[in-house]
């Protein structure tokens, strides 16, 4: 258990499996979890006056600016679930977003302490998003290979037609896979050049991803 404040910055391309490490090492670490895109929906959903600003933004199917994103973060980092630290899952996602992020942890003394990255080659990668199915009625998700339905192509729950996401097509992956490498390539050598950087591989079971992740984390979380 850490005795300090911990903050965790979670990295990886699309279908590494961010959110369900992210999730393991909040628990396991008793730090909060923080998925911007989550936060964005929460906030969205209370309708509070950051929330109905990025809302419009999210209705008009842009990019909430990064500022916006700074002062919702702001507002949960000095929450009291926060005083002991962060997973940050999925971000930062550039150079400038990690900027605004140290600006924040340093008015609390803080600092990103490590940087785990998630390496997966990407026809791994191809074969998590291609691969996966979710029905529209119920939302259960599925994939071909790893967890298929019992019929195939309808949901085991309700019976549905099973669909496969716009955005899990295979093209769309390839382009999903070529922006964030072209963003997060200067992220990394930030982090590698502080020293703070650690690549972890991804392709193996969840539970052996997480062993790999906390070896990796050494020292840091004692």
């Amino acid at each position: 258990m850490v005795t300090r404040a911990l903050d965790l910055v979670l990295l990886g391309p699309p279908g590494a499996g961010k959110g369900t490490q992210a999730k393991r090492l909040a628990a396991a670490f008793d730090l909060l979890h923080i998925s911007t895109g989550d936060m964005l929906r929460e906030e969205a959903a209370k309708r509070s006056s950051l929330g109905q600003e990025a809302n419009g933004y999210m209705n008009r199917g842009e990019l909430v600016p990064d500022e916006l994103v700074a002062k919702m973060l702001s507002k949960l980092l000095h929450s009291r679930t926060a005083a002991l630290g962060c997973v940050y899952d999925g971000y930062p996602r550039t150079t400038a977003q990690e900027a605004l992020l140290e600006d924040l942890l340093a008015e609390l003394n803080r600092r990103v302490d490590v940087a785990l990255y998630i390496g997966v080659r990407d026809a791994e990668i191809l074969a998590r998003i291609t691969g996966r199915r979710s029905c529209p009625s119920c939302g259960a998700v599925y994939h071909l290979a790893t967890q298929p339905p019992k019929v195939d192509g309808s949901c085991d729950a309700c019976s549905a037609t099973l669909v496969q996401r716009e955005d899990d097509g295979e093209d769309v992956v390839r382009q999903r896979l070529k922006v964030y490498r072209k963003h997060t390539a200067p992220l990394l050598d930030l982090y590698r050049s502080r020293g703070i950087l650690r690549e972890v591989d991804g392709a193996a079971d969840p539970d052996a991803v997480f062993g790999r992740l906390r070896e990796a984390m050494g020292s840091v979380a004692k």
